[in-house]
C-alpha cells in the first residue's frame, strides 16, 4: 500500500529509513513503490538520509538493495506493547539490578525505555519499577503479551475476566477479578488482585493465565474499583504467600519480632511479639520436612508448639545433624 502523496519530504525520508531497516536489501523499485515516489526521488531521500549522518548502505546485482549499515546511533524504535513487556521482562529476569538506572544495564534500558511512545512505554515502565531477584531456571515465563494486558489493566483499574489454570492439565476456570498489581518474586510473576468469583484476596501465576477479557461499562455497572487504602504489593504478597496451607505452624522463640524477622522472610510466617524477649511465629505448610529446614535460620533457643508432623520432621532434621559430626 502506497504511502498519501501529501507526506512531507520528511516524513517520506524517515519513512524510507524505516522500510531500510525492516527489509535489508529492498530494491529501489519497491521503495518507490511503497512511498508513491519515483526510483529517483528514492535515490534523492537516501542521499539526505546521508547527509545526516545515516549509514545507508547500497549493492547492485540481483542480490542487492538498501540496507543500513553500522554505526547508527539512534535508530527508531518501533516496539509494540508486547515487545517491549518481552525486552523489559528478559532483561530482569537476568539481570536483577536492571531496575536501577545506576546500573549499566538499566542506564541502557531507560534509554530505550525514554524514547519509547507513553502508549509502550507506561506499561513497560510499571513492570520495571519490580526487580525479578533470584530467578529459579525452573520457573517458567509468561507470555509478554498476557503480562502487558494484566500491567494496563492494574495501571487503569479495570475489571478482568480471566481464563486460569491451577496447574500443568488442569482444566481451565474462568474468573472475575480486580488487578491489584503485578509483582516479581524469585524470577516468578504473580497477580494480586480480588476475586470476584471466591470473594477473596488471590495471588495468580501471570504463566497460568490463559486468556484477559477487559470487562465493558454498562448502563447498570461501573467496571472500575479503587486500590485497598495503604496497599503494598510486595508485602502483601509476601503475607499471602505464607498462609492457606494444610498445617498450621506455632513456634515459639527465645528472640525480639524484629530480631525474628530477620532471620525469617514473611513468605514462611508472621512473627507477633509475646513480650520484649520472645516471639510466636504463626504460618501454614504444606511441606513439614521442608520449614523444618528453615526454621534452622534461627539464631536462637525455640520450641514447636505445633503441628506434631513438623515436631517429628525437626527431630529427624536433628538426627541426621548429629549423625554428620560422629567420626567415621
Amino acid at each position: 500500500m502506497a504511502i498519501k502523496h501529501d507526506t512531507s519530504p520528511t516524513a517520506r525520508a524517515l519513512l524510507l529509513l524505516e522500510l531500510v531497516q525492516s527489509s535489508p536489501g529492498v530494491t529501489a523499485n519497491r521503495l518507490a513503490e511503497r512511498l508513491g515516489i519515483s526510483e529517483r526521488a528514492v535515490r534523492r531521500y537516501v542521499g539526505i538520509l546521508r547527509e545526516a549522518g545515516v549509514p545507508v548502505e547500497s549493492a547492485r546485482g540481483p542480490h542487492g538493495g538498501y540496507r543500513v549499515g553500522r554505526g547508527l546511533r539512534l535508530p527508531p524504535l518501533m516496539f509494540t506493547t508486547a515487545e517491549a513487556l518481552g525486552l523489559v521482562m528478559a532483561v530482569l529476569d537476568g539481570h536483577r539490578d536492571a531496575a536501577d538506572p545506576d546500573d549499566p544495564v538499566g542506564s541502557a534500558l531507560g534509554k530505550i525505555m525514554r524514547v519509547l511512545p507513553e502508549s509502550v512505554a507506561g506499561p513497560a515502565q510499571a513492570v520495571r519499577k519490580v526487580s525479578a531477584l533470584v530467578p529459579d531456571p525452573d520457573t517458567a515465563s509468561p507470555a509478554p503479551d498476557t503480562t502487558a494486558a494484566l500491567v494496563q489493566a492494574c495501571a487503569s483499574q479495570r475489571r478482568l475476566r480471566l481464563g486460569y489454570r491451577t496447574g500443568p492439565g488442569r482444566e481451565e476456570r474462568a474468573m472475575e477479578v480486580d488487578p491489584w498489581a503485578v509483582v516479581v518474586r524469585h524470577g516468578r510473576w504473580y497477580l494480586l488482585c480480588w476475586s470476584h468469583t471466591k470473594n477473596a484476596r488471590r495471588v495468580l501465576r501471570v504463566d497460568r493465565v490463559t486468556a484477559v477479557d477487559v470487562l465493558a461499562d454498562t448502563e447498570d455497572t461501573d467496571d472500575t474499583y479503587s486500590l485497598p487504602p495503604g496497599l503494598n504489593p510486595a508485602e502483601a504478597l509476601e503475607a499471602h504467600l505464607a498462609e492457606g496451607w494444610s498445617y498450621e505452624v506455632e513456634v515459639i522463640i527465645e528472640a525480639p519480632a524484629d530480631t525474628v524477622a530477620q532471620w525469617i522472610p514473611r513468605s514462611l510466617g508472621r512473627p507477633e511479639p509475646i513480650d520484649a524477649d520472645r516471639t510466636r511465629l504463626l504460618a501454614t505448610t504444606d511441606e513439614p520436612d521442608w520449614y523444618a529446614d528453615q526454621l534452622t535460620a534461627i539464631k536462637a533457643p525455640f520450641r514447636i508448639v505445633k503441628p506434631r508432623e513438623l515436631r517429628e520432621a525437626a527431630r529427624a532434621l536433628g538426627r541426621r545433624l548429629l549423625d554428620a559430626d560422629r567420626e567415621p
